[in-house]
């Protein structure tokens, strides 16, 4: 048995407004919505919960609001739940809230669990010809005018203590560290089957907990590219993308979120299995990205923010000398 993935996310934040279009631009569902709380879904029903700091029953944050409140993480069965009850019920924070169990882990977060509420879902996605593998025949790629995500797929949080909040994680837990920095960060993963990460633990020189981006996983490639062009018509910041990481091979776009830190597109990450043995890495600009668009794409233009529009000619039709 083992942890399945984030079901739920919840942000506290003041601008209720600024975050209720940013969630609808970014490709979110709105599905319940009061004075102070508003309720989104993804495609396959994950949940992302923006609330007002003073909204009864929220709990406190680890950083000054907008930031992360709480994760809630799902489990297949309730057999599953009965047994991560046993693990939780001494530890700091434990609450039993209907169909919920949590604790808070060592950074202060509230950690949650509940019987997975997402649904299962099958979509179309964009097939890859490469030299040896001609997978898509008679069929051009797709192109995106926006991004729908699929759910959340990772948080990455700043911690003071790296080896105390990792340990917690797999040891209460059983998640299963992908890849490290030495000292600096620890990249989880739920189950020794799975993506890459689902959750990546940070200690900066200066160690502080907070939120560092919570990411979106779309259909493929071409969707962080339609979502993220849309995002800039929508006149949102791009903080740093398109991009790839090369640890876990993802393509990624990020995007500064009115509800907290970062938010992220990504597609294409890795896939690992017990085989995986856990690599080490040194912190450095060519770690975290291979390459990356710092200012994103302009939505209008196309082209890399700031830089002239195309003409539409060919880009050898230029005059002779």
């Amino acid at each position: 048995m083992s942890v399945l993935g984030i079901d739920e996310i919840t942000f506290g934040a003041l601008d209720l407004v600024r975050c209720r279009q940013f969630f609808l631009d970014w490709g979110l569902t709105l599905t319940e919505e009061s004075p102070k709380r508003l309720s989104f879904e993804s495609l396959n029903g994950c949940r992302v919960i923006v609330a007002h700091p003073d909204t009864p029953g929220l709990p406190p944050g680890i950083e000054a609001d907008p930031t992360l409140r709480e994760v809630v993480w799902g489990v297949a069965s309730q057999a599953d739940l009965d047994h991560y009850r046993e693990r939780l019920h001494a530890l700091p924070g434990f609450v039993q809230q209907g169909q919920r169990i949590g604790c808070t882990d060592p950074c202060g977060l509230a950690m949650r669990l509940q019987v997975s509420q997402k649904r299962p879902i099958e979509l179309d996605c964009a097939q890859v010809n490469s030299w040896s593998e001609r997978q898509r025949i008679n069929q051009p790629s797709p192109a995106y005018e926006r991004a729908v995500p699929i759910e959340v797929g990772h948080v990455v949080m700043f911690v003071k203590e790296l080896e105390k909040v990792s340990r917690f994680y797999q040891d209460v837990l059983g998640f299963v560290v992908s890849d490290r920095y030495p000292g600096r960060g620890h990249f989880l993963r739920c189950a020794a089957r799975g993506g890459h990460h689902d959750l990546f633990l940070l200690q900066l020189p200066e160690a502080r907990n907070g939120l560092n981006h919570v990411a979106f996983t779309v259909r493929d490639v071409h969707e962080v590219f339609g979502g993220g062009l849309h995002m800039s018509r929508c006149g949102w910041d791009t903080e740093l993308g398109p991009g790839r990481h090369p640890i876990s091979s993802a393509i990624f776009w990020y995007f500064i979120n009115p509800a907290g830190a970062l938010v992220e597109y990504y597609a294409d990450e890795d896939e690992l299995t017990e085989a995986w043995q856990a690599r080490e890495f040194t912190p450095g600009p060519s770690m975290f990205a291979e390459w990356a668009i710092k200012g994103g794409i302009d939505g209008q233009t196309r082209r890399q923010k700031d830089a002239e529009a195309p003409s539409g000619r060919f880009m050898t039709d230029k005059a002779k000398p």
